[in-house]
């Protein structure tokens, strides 16, 4: 993989421009990969600096036609998420991206209608965060405010909530009078001054609560992209002016229709903020979990203090029953924790001295105290909010289509209802013979209207019945129910991509140890040579050992320890990859390595080779121990397999998913490990940096490609495959490498990742379905004179409330494994 940089280019005008420069860079020597988004006027380029320079790139764009209007390396970027407020539709968010995107320094935006979040990187050198606030409230927007602020937010979307709901009962409350005194006036006995009565009453109705729908279509209008507010607007404004030209003129009076259109507006906004609260209950859950005070000794003295005023270092007592402030290192004390809501494993684990705490979870026994090692936006819980918020505030590739077609959606229906408002009075004969149709089966349809009343009406239904908001909360709320239900879990992913891809993994590569194993080797075998002794074998090894990072290497300090042998010193220590280690204890030169680095050495080993191969089929890692030439013996090291294990790889395999292990062991162990497991193909011997070759081979034969790894030398490969899937471990979750992070270190887990990217992507397309069905049939109807405006303003809140509470549903189903 090579260096990767944006560019700001200039001198575009359409979409063939950005193909141009594309065609240029990619068929450049050193390019490995040129995408040139038009839209947002961005080049990512991705090259390899020792072929071509950056200066060559800039050069070729350029040459083209275009301009570079940045260095990519004088770039500060800022990447925040943050809150906007006074969305009423997708197009709202949409006009926000295209507006803040063209903004000079901003290298992406996207906007989360649903979640009302903006998640948005740009250059501080070249924007400042005032400047995009600015913008923001131009276009008759709320302020954007910090997500830092996030208890604050929670207050506010609870308002929000209220006041909705405040606005929705004086509607009703006014329409269901308005609505009343119809009934009166037309069945039962005419009202003295019911025209005037009813004018009065509706107008704060239209004007007053719905002064933020009229106020947001005109900054819709003023900005060139009109909105759902545009519709709503033309769907009671005018009604309602037209209604008050009956006093002068021999028309039907559209008030109540107005006041209605504006209720059921209303209703379903109040609805629709409820909903999208149940939607992104997992961020609130998780705030609402930290603890707000912690007990910290000072000067020998225990006080409490509030947990924002912790620093690394302070020692937190923790009793029985208590939350775990912040995360922390047990430094005295032994207890059983609960840790459900950050692994979603619902059994408490025993914590001891030396131990690492999540700050969040609790406390459940004994008393501990714990030295604080992380705070604020490092902790846990901030981590696992951040990438909630990622995932919450990303796209699903299939959006993108979804959005194009809403960014067209509000001004197609205007004409469409220009269009049929026309229609009716030159072709009225056509329409009314359809409306007398269809009277005989709708009672609401009159076909004894005059051909005018009759189209200003049709053109009505068809402003209000159009729902590009459906449209727009197809995506974003399956992905907030499906990322709260991954957290909930421990298991987080980090973007919609992931989400869209995961569904169709062909395979999934393992790492070895740490992953498909604990990742803590322990001794298991020690063959002594003729004329030696096991201590004499362990003593050497264990030395030499002493200065090895590597796991093997602490099994058999371990077992040294176990036996009581004090070690010696080590001269001239030198570590070779993927052989051994050698240097002088005593005076004389040790070696431990493998075959391979016997023979290298010249070392002879036949003596011990059944041994080893036995040992190797029994799937251990068997280390030949060396004194100046002379072999001394063997040392087996076996690193137990998870319980999960076995369990989980049948299970993928069962579900169509192949799987394979990547290890740096040799054939015989790598092998015997896999039998034991079930994995489809072993790849042994393959050292660290080997890794990522390894996972392209596989993709070219199986396509998509999911990489499941736990160390930091794993994440090259875990980039390079489609899914990078990383076992969390206690506190480090935050893996940049990987698209989904695993807390819990199962690989039962997978397994629920994988059934939830399914059952998100199915909520995702049946969202889409329903809301292109509703559009789909509703708008043909309104258009033939069969919908009255106010049913069709009833239906349009129903259409976004049943894709809100679809991705709802997901959270009834179980995405457990069951074995």
């Amino acid at each position: 993989m090579g260096e990767k940089v944006k560019m700001d280019i200039g001198g575009m005008s359409c979409a063939t421009c950005a193909a141009n420069i594309e065609k240029s860079l990619n068929k450049e020597k050193g390019v490995v990969d040129a995408n040139i988004n038009f839209a947002t006027e961005k080049a990512h380029v991705e090259y390899n600096p020792k072929e071509i320079s950056m200066e060559r790139i800039e050069e070729i764009i350029e040459k083209t036609g275009y301009e570079v209007l940045d260095k990519p390396e004088e770039k500060k970027e800022q990447k925040k998420t943050l809150k906007v407020e006074g969305m009423s539709c997708t197009a709202c968010a949409k006009r926000i991206e295209t507006v803040l995107g063209k903004q000079a320094g901003v290298e992406s935006i996207n906007v989360n209608f649903a979640a009302e979040k903006v998640n948005i990187e740009y250059r501080e050198d070249q924007v400042s965060f005032k400047t995009l606030q600015e913008k923001v409230q131009k276009m008759g927007f709320d302020f954007l405010v910090e997500e830092e602020q996030a208890e604050e937010e929670m207050d506010r979307d609870e308002q929000k909530v209220q006041k909705a709901q405040k606005k929705m009962m004086y509607s009703a409350l006014i329409s269901g009078t308005v609505m009343l005194m119809m009934v009166i006036h037309m069945f039962i006995t005419a009202i003295p001054g019911y025209f005037y009565i009813t004018a009065v009453l509706a107008f704060p109705n239209i004007f007053i609560l719905g002064k933020p729908v009229h106020k947001g279509s005109l900054n819709a209008l003023r900005n060139k992209s009109p909105n759902m507010d545009v519709l709503v607007s033309l769907g009671s404004v005018p009604p309602y002016i037209v209604g008050l030209a009956a006093i002068v003129l021999p028309i039907q009076t559209f008030i109540e229709m107005a006041t209605s259109i504006m209720t059921f507006h209303l209703i379903g906004k109040y609805l629709e903020v409820r909903a999208k609260g149940r939607a992104s209950q997992a961020i609130k859950k998780l705030l609402q979990m930290g603890a707000k005070t912690a007990k910290v000794l000072k000067d020998g003295e225990e006080i409490e203090v509030p947990v924002k005023e912790l620093q690394e270092g302070d020692v937190m007592i923790i009793r029985p029953g208590d939350k775990i402030p912040t995360d922390g290192l047990v430094i005295e004390g032994k207890s059983t924790v609960d840790e459900s809501m950050a692994t979603g494993e619902s059994m408490p684990v025993n914590r001891e001295k030396g131990d690492e705490v999540i700050g969040a979870t609790i406390n459940k026994q004994g008393m501990l105290k714990a030295k604080v090692t992380k705070v604020g936006k490092d902790t846990f819980l901030s981590q696992v909010i951040k990438m909630v918020e990622e995932a919450q505030g990303s796209k699903v590739p299939i959006q993108e289509f979804a959005d194009r077609i809403t960014s067209y959606f509000v001004p197609v229906i205007i004409v469409v209802a220009i269009g049929t408002f026309i229609s009716y009075n030159v072709f009225p004969e056509f329409h009314v013979s359809i409306v007398e149709w269809g009277a005989q089966y709708l009672p609401w349809v009159n076909p004894d209207l005059t051909p005018l009343t009759l189209s200003f009406i049709t053109a009505t239904a068809v402003f209000v019945i159009a729902c590009p908001c459906a449209l727009g909360l197809g995506t974003p709320t399956a992905l907030m129910v499906g990322s709260g239900m991954g957290a909930e879990k421990g298991i987080l992913i980090r973007n919609g991509e992931a989400v869209q891809t995961f569904k169709d993994v062909d395979l999934i590569a393992f790492d070895k140890t740490g992953t498909i194993t604990k990742g803590k080797p322990e001794v298991t075998d020690i063959i002594a040579s003729k004329g030696f002794e096991d201590k004499e074998v362990i003593y050497y090894a264990a030395t030499i050992e002493k200065a090895s990072e590597h796991s093997l290497a602490h099994a058999i300090i371990e077992r040294a320890k176990d036996n009581s042998i004090s070690l010696g010193e080590v001269q001239e220590f030198e570590a070779i990859t993927g052989r051994g280690v050698e240097g002088t204890v005593d005076g004389a030169w040790i070696y431990v390595g493998n075959r391979k680095f016997m023979e290298e050495k010249g070392i002879t080993f036949e003596e011990v080779e059944e041994k080893l191969i036995t040992l190797e089929e029994e799937a251990k890692t068997a280390m030949l121990i060396a004194k100046d030439k002379e072999l001394l013996g063997v040392i087996a090291v076996a690193d137990p397999i998870k319980e999960d294990s076995q369990k989980a790889i049948q299970k993928l395999e069962s579900m169509g998913i192949k799987t394979a292990m990547i290890t740096g062991d040799n054939q015989r162990t790598a092998k015997a490990i896999g039998k034991k497991v079930g994995i489809s193909h072993v790849i042994s011997e393959v050292l660290p940096d080997g890794k990522v070759d390894e996972v392209k081979r596989l993709q070219k034969e199986y396509n998509i490609v999911a990489m499941v790894g736990d160390g930091i030398n794993d994440a090259p490969a875990l980039k390079q495959a489609n899914i990078g899937i990383a076992i969390g471990t206690g506190t480090d979750v935050a893996i940049e490498a990987a698209d989904v992070t695993l807390v819990r270190g199962e690989l039962s887990s997978i397994i629920t990742a994988v059934n939830l990217s399914r059952l998100t992507f199915k909520k995702i397309k049946e969202n889409y379905f329903w809301a292109w069905f509703y559009n789909g049939v509703a708008i043909p109807i309104a258009i033939m004179g069969l919908l009255h405006p106010m049913i069709g303003a009833a239906a349009m809140s129903v259409s976004s409330l049943n894709v809100v509470y679809n991705s709802l549903r997901m959270k009834r189903k179980n995405i457990e494994p069951e074995f």
